[in-house]
C-alpha cells in the first residue's frame, strides 16, 4: 500500500505533487483518495473510521515524506497534521471513553475544523513573512561598528554640560565688553587745503617763484601716511590730498587770487599767482567755503575714496 502511495505521488511525467494536488493519494482498507478528502469524510461523518488503519496511514505517510524530497515543507506539515487528527479521531473510537467527557464526534470535527482554519491563517502569514525581504539576502545592515577604545591620558575629571557652561559664559563677557570701533582714516580735507595755499601766497614762498607749477608741488609735504599703512592707505590719502587740492584751487581761482592752466585733457594743472586779482591776505577772502563748495567738495571727496 505505500509503494502505491508513492508511486501515485510521483507518477509518469510529475515532479512533487501532480498538478491540482494538495494532499497525497492514499489508498487505505475502506478508503482510496486523497489525504484531506478522508479528513473532510470523517469530520462530517460519512466514512467508517473503524475500518481505516492507523498503521497503514501512518506508514504510507512517511513513504511519501521520505521519497517526495522536492515537497514543500509547510505542505508536509498540514499533511502531519490531517494525519495526526485522523489518528486522534480514531483513537477516541478504539480507546474507552472516560468518566464525564460528553465531547461527540460531531463536536470533535468542529474543534478540527477551527482548528485547521487556524493553521490555514498561519500558513499565510507565514508565506506573507517568507515573501518580506530577508536581512542578509535582500536588504544588508550597516558594517560593524569599530572596535575602538578612547584612553585619556590628560588627568582631567571634565564634564561637557560644565564644559558647554563655562564656554557660553566666557563668549557673553567678551561681547559686552567688545565695541566695534571703525578704523579712523586721516584725509586731506579741503579746509587743509586752503589753508596751505593761503599760507604760501600770504608768505609769497610758492614754488618756482610767479612762474607756472604744477598743483602736485602743493601737496602736503610727506603726506598724510600713519606707521603701518599699507601701501593702498597711502594711495588713497594721496587722492585725496589731490582732490582737496584741486577743489581749493578752483576755489581761489574763482575769487581770482591765483591761475590755473591746462594745456591738454588730462594733462597736468599748473597754477601760478594772479599779479592783478586780489591779494591772497584780503580779508575778504578766507579759507571757508559756502554752501555749494561743501557739497562739490563732498562728491569729489568720494570720488576719490
Amino acid at each position: 500500500m505505500a509503494r502505491e502511495a508513492v508511486d501515485s505521488l510521483h507518477g509518469p511525467g510529475h515532479e512533487g505533487l501532480p498538478d491540482g494536488l494538495t494532499a497525497p493519494m492514499l489508498h487505505l482498507d475502506g478508503f482510496e483518495g486523497p489525504l484531506d478528502l478522508l479528513l473532510e469524510l470523517a469530520r462530517a461523518q460519512k466514512v467508517d473510521l473503524a475500518r481505516i488503519s492507523i498503521l497503514q496511514l501512518v506508514e504510507q505517510y512517511l513513504a511519501i515524506v521520505e521519497s517526495a524530497h522536492r515537497i514543500r515543507l509547510e505542505l508536509a506539515a498540514d499533511w502531519l497534521v490531517m494525519a495526526a487528527w485522523l489518528a486522534w479521531l480514531k483513537s477516541r473510537l478504539l480507546l474507552p471513553a472516560e468518566d464525564g467527557e460528553d465531547i461527540d464526534a460531531e463536536e470533535a470535527a468542529e474543534l478540527l475544523q477551527a482548528r485547521l482554519v487556524e493553521l490555514a491563517r498561519i500558513g499565510q502569514a507565514a508565506a506573507w513573512l517568507g515573501a518580506r525581504p530577508q536581512l542578509g539576502r535582500d536588504v544588508f545592515a550597516r558594517g560593524e561598528r569599530e572596535d575602538l577604545t578612547e584612553i585619556d591620558r590628560s588627568g582631567l575629571a571634565l564634564d561637557l554640560s560644565q564644559l558647554m557652561g563655562a564656554y557660553m559664559a566666557a563668549m557673553r563677557r567678551g561681547a559686552r565688553k567688545r565695541v566695534y570701533q571703525p578704523r579712523r582714516m586721516h584725509f586731506w580735507t579741503v579746509q587743509d587745503a586752503l589753508a596751505r595755499l593761503h599760507r604760501l601766497l600770504g608768505a609769497d614762498i610758492i614754488p618756482g617763484g610767479g612762474a607756472w607749477c604744477e598743483l602736485g608741488a602743493f601737496l602736503p609735504e610727506g603726506g598724510l601716511a600713519m606707521e603701518g599703512e599699507d601701501d593702498e592707505e597711502r594711495m588713497r590719502q594721496r587722492r585725496a590730498a589731490m582732490a582737496g587740492t584741486l577743489i581749493a584751487g578752483l576755489e581761489l581761482a574763482r575769487n581770482g587770487t591765483i591761475e590755473l592752466r591746462q594745456d591738454e585733457q588730462f594733462g597736468r594743472i599748473m597754477l601760478r599767482p594772479n599779479a592783478g586779482g586780489q591779494a591772497a591776505n584780503d580779508p575778504d577772502i578766507g579759507p571757508e567755503m559756502g554752501p555749494d563748495m561743501e557739497s562739490d567738495m563732498d562728491s569729489r571727496m568720494d570720488a576719490a575714496e
